[in-house]
């Protein structure tokens, strides 16, 4: 009979388990948690938005143009004829819904999300096919504070995590609509002036995207992406004292920043703010958050014109960065010594539960391996549920050996005792036996109705 394959994981696509010695699976976690815990300080709600959308939200928000949608989306059609592209971003989404679910009325609006996304590119260091991501967004809101609010929650974030040393928060400005269409135009006449000596790739994005050109990575472009002017000269007094408001702010709040005037976001309807916060830990893809003000976004899906700011940030690369978390170990492990008290051992285990006990239980195996496999969880304490004697007292209790666990080697008798004693108490009616040289403390407890 012929070996069956085992289908393979999907290239950029990966699997994680808790419990593993690079924790990997913990860290994430930790990155979640605080990300809920920190945004929840701010006000943030939680939003929700569908996985998958109708193609055209995120080829009108991301551009025709750009290589998301040209090259790295993963679109289909499905039974019933309509393009479907799984979301490769969390912003268009939330616009979407913004207009079609009628949350104007809820603006300013603040919310935050974090799941699963999508694009077909060559994974790498902290990049894959379907990724991960914190999101923070404010819709309605339009005056610098917004830009201000979303910069310090994001540097909380990173100092909660214990990751903000060696990240470096970039900053420019885009300026309103007129500064921005005049700096392209002088961009357009430079990159035109010295078109012989651009990459291929900057040569096609001088149609259609110039101010791409700018970051670009291509060795070949960076004299003159460098040399070319700067958005100052072309801000609009409006233009300069909203950075100016935006970059006060920031100083007032204790947050840390530098210019980089050649951090650009390429499509139209991006105004004012944009940053990145960069690793020097990650080489070259070192942004693990970036964002900045979509003024033009929802007007552009075909809603009222709407100003919002908003910044993602990857969780595989905060997780990379994060420090494991101390192992989520059970304060309690319970086992008996045969199979016959099994159904005593479930019930105790039960009544610890209920009363919010963190607890692993022990079955199968000699008395030996159950006693080892206990200890190898590292617990405080073990409770060996063991038969019952003769001449019980009255509420037929379980009866309950009391053991020092591994976790517990640097505690002395006395805390085994209280922290059993207290255990026990709040989880089931005491019946304190006798004391012997073989155990801390004996048990009899009576479970509750």
């Amino acid at each position: 009979m012929a070996k069956i394959e085992t289908p393979r994981p999907v290239r950029g696509t990966q699997d994680m388990l808790g419990g593993t010695a690079e924790a990997f699976a913990e860290r994430f976690a930790h990155v979640v948690a605080t990300f809920d815990r920190v945004r929840k300080l701010y006000g943030f709600q939680r939003v929700e938005v569908p996985v998958f959308e109708s193609t055209a939200v995120f080829a009108r928000s991301l551009g025709e143009s750009t290589d998301v949608v040209s090259k790295e989306m993963y679109t289909f059609t499905d039974r019933g004829g309509d393009s479907i592209t799984l979301r490769p971003e969390f912003t268009a989404g939330i616009s979407r819904a913004y207009i079609t679910e009628g949350w104007q009325q809820f603006a300013p609006l603040k919310v935050a999300t974090h799941g699963p996304l999508f694009r077909y590119e060559r994974p790498q260091k902290g990049r894959f096919r379907q990724f991960h991501q914190l999101d923070a967004e404010i819709l309605g809101a339009g005056e610098p504070g917004a830009d201000v609010e979303l910069l310090v929650l994001a540097d909380q974030l990173l100092k909660e995590l214990g990751v903000s040393e060696g990240v470096t928060l970039n900053l420019n400005t885009l300026g309103d609509g007129p500064s921005r269409d005049a700096w392209r135009a002088a961009l357009i006449a430079h990159f035109e002036a010295h078109k012989d000596q651009l990459s291929e790739d900057s040569v096609e994005r001088l149609a259609k995207n110039p101010l791409r050109i700018l970051d670009s990575k291509d060795p070949r472009d960076r004299p003159v992406a460098d040399s070319a002017p700067d958005i100052d000269a072309y801000l609009t007094d409006e233009a300069r004292s909203f950075f100016e408001k935006v970059t006060s702010g920031l100083d007032a709040a204790g947050v840390a920043w530098e210019r980089n005037a050649r951090l650009v976001r390429g499509l139209d309807y991006y105004r004012h703010t944009a940053f990145e916060f960069i690793t020097d830990r990650l080489g070259a893809q070192g942004t693990v958050l970036g964002g900045g003000r979509y003024d033009g976004l929802i007007e552009n899906l075909g809603g009222p014109s709407t100003p919002a700011v908003g910044w993602a940030a990857g969780i595989e690369r905060l997780a990379m960065l994060v420090d494991a978390p101390e192992p989520d170990r059970p304060l309690i492990v319970v086992f008996s010594e045969s199979n016959s008290q099994d159904a005593n051992v479930i019930g105790l285990t039960a009544a610890l539960l209920f009363a919010g006990f963190r607890r692993h239980t022990i079955f199968g195996g000699s008395p030996k391996k159950r006693f080892d496999k206990a200890q190898s969880k590292l617990p405080q304490i073990m409770l060996v549920v063991r038969e019952a004697v003769e001449n019980r007292p009255n509420g037929n209790p379980i009866f309950v050996d009391v053991k020092r666990g591994r976790g517990a080697m640097d505690q002395d008798s006395e805390y085994i005792e209280t922290l059993a004693g207290d255990v026990l108490q709040k989880s089931a009616m005491l019946v304190p036996l006798s004391k012997d040289e073989k155990c801390w403390a004996d048990y009899g407890v009576v479970l509750k109705p």
